[in-house]
């Protein structure tokens, strides 16, 4: 049977070209047309399986052909050309993480450890120019409003724009500060309720209340911390009056459940439908916990059985997102120490295939991340090291990569991936990076995306030993939110941007 498709291709060179009714090989050839090269740090492909866990060139009908794929480059899985980069911010960084509100600003953690506690950076100019906005309010007159903070975290609110700064301390003590204005002012520091020692790993979220919740303020507040034993489990609390103050830290799972087998947990994320998900493993495999209460209460959700966790220092890192439909996406790194991905259109209660996403030539990968944005459009970053790594002759080493995918829900969704950085210009060069706490690495990295649809990674750039925070984007490519388009370019960056050193 003939495949009949009709295909519009824009790029921002050549206009628009139409294809019909062609063979396949002719399709892609053509649908890869953009009027210019594709750059070495981009590539089209789709998702490995369990059973054949390697990428598949999406430009070579011959490797679709062997794995069996009828290529779809139409409606939201049409490809478009797309280039990355990244932006250094002259500020250093530990398990970076960052927000953006609705103004289009962005804000990023600076670490300053012991002494001066965690600095918000912030960018107006899309990444181009980074100032610090504090908190400056003092606490001694050596130390800034927070004088410790051993993991350093922000987020976003996407439904009020309030900026939350939740630090921990000492493995002890947590405090949450808040700006309403893009980092103008600050709040002082609001402790949150914390019983168990130790306090770690924390992660925070808002979402609307859930049908059946009274609360005191447009969202509910919901983190969650890692006990320090895996049998314990994920403990966690609610605010049900904007963070002023806190419930006492319940399980974070259900009774029937424990003992557990993980206490280590990804960043949290809260849905329009007011429901809450959490990603860390349950005893049989890479899992997602669910409230529909508000964070009170918890339900356990195994993502698969076939593909296991990686054995190594991201063994606890599952990444959950909600997009905009309320589907819930979650990756992790796998057992085969690559990036997988799934998704669930019911709350979590069943799930998509496992998907192995990480780029062509990439061997190894490490914190994973992800972010959703209209429906079924996600993205997913993580740290890679290619095929083609020789520490020996210091060539190659560790990238910053996003898994940019328009149309997740297809059977196997077309995937642009891109490096944010040239292979000439690694982040980092710890042999086993993506399998340590390396440099500016810490526990995680994070990514998210702005509203006009563009994708924006939180990295560091250890190579020089500065570990220096840099924020890697798309300069072209599609809109994750609303109109499947082309993202208005921005300039390259790359490693003459870098201002430490």
């Amino acid at each position: 049977m003939q495949l009949l498709c009709f295909l519009v291709i824009c790029s921002t060179t050549t206009g628009c070209t139409w294809w019909e009714e062609d063979p396949v090989e002719e399709i892609v050839n053509g649908t890869f047309e953009f009027g210019r090269e594709i750059p070495i740090t981009t590539w089209f492909h789709y998702p490995g399986t369990p059973s054949e866990r390697w990428a598949v060139d999406a430009t070579d009908p011959d490797a679709l052909s062997a794995s069996n794929i009828s290529a779809d480059f139409s409606g939201n899985s049409t490809p478009f050309f797309s280039s990355a980069t990244y932006y250094g911010t002259g500020f250093d960084t530990f398990e970076p993480t960052l927000g953006i509100t609705s103004s289009g600003a962005i804000f990023f953690t600076n670490y300053n450890g012991l002494g001066d506690g965690t600095h918000i950076i912030r960018s107006t100019d899309r990444g181009q120019t980074w100032e610090d906005v504090g908190p400056f309010s003092q606490i001694d007159d050596d130390s800034g409003q927070t004088p410790n903070s051993n993991d350093p975290y922000i987020y976003v609110d996407k439904f009020t724009d309030r900026i939350i700064k939740f630090d921990m301390h000492v493995l002890a003590a947590m405090f949450v500060e808040y700006s309403d204005n893009d980092g103008d002012s600050w709040s002082t520091p609001f402790p949150v309720e914390g019983y168990y020692v130790t306090q770690d790993h924390q992660s925070i979220a808002s979402m609307p209340p859930p049908p059946g919740v009274t609360a005191f303020h447009p969202v509910i507040y919901v983190y969650c911390i890692n006990t320090g034993s895996p049998a314990a489990g994920a403990q966690c609390s609610r605010s049900l009056n904007g963070g002023l103050s806190w419930d006492v830290q319940r399980i974070g799972f259900p009774v029937e459940s424990f003992p557990q087998c993980s206490g280590l947990h990804g960043h949290l994320a809260g849905g329009l439908d007011g429901s809450i998900y959490r990603g860390n493993p349950s005893c049989e495999g890479p899992a997602v916990y669910r409230s529909l209460d508000g964070g009170y209460s918890w339900t356990e959700h195994t993502i698969t059985t076939e593909v296991g966790m990686q054995d190594g220092w991201h063994a606890h890192e599952v990444a959950t997102a909600v997009d905009d439909g309320g589907n819930v996406h979650a990756t992790w790194i796998g057992d085969d120490l690559k990036t997988w991905y799934a998704n669930s259109q019911d709350q979590g209660n069943t799930w998509s295939e496992p998907m192995m996403i990480a780029a062509p030539g990439v061997v190894e990968t490490g914190f994973p991340t992800i972010f959703a944005g209209a429906e079924g459009r996600v993205v997913v970053g993580y740290i890679g090291e290619s095929e083609d790594y020789d520490e020996e002759n210091g060539t190659g080493g560790w990238s910053g990569y996003m898994a940019i995918m328009t149309d997740a829900f297809a059977e196997r969704p077309l995937i642009t991936s891109v490096a944010v950085n040239n292979p000439d210009d690694p982040l980092d060069v710890t042999l086993d990076c993506g399998n340590v706490r390396c440099g500016g690495f810490g526990d995680f990295i994070d990514v998210e995306i702005d509203d006009e649809g563009r994708p924006w990674i939180a990295l560091a750039h250890n190579a020089a030993g500065f570990e220096e925070a840099i924020i890697g984007t798309l300069m072209e490519g599609p809109s994750l939110y609303g109109e499947l388009s082309y993202l208005e370019p921005l300039p390259p960056g790359g490693n003459s941007t870098l201002l430490l050193g």
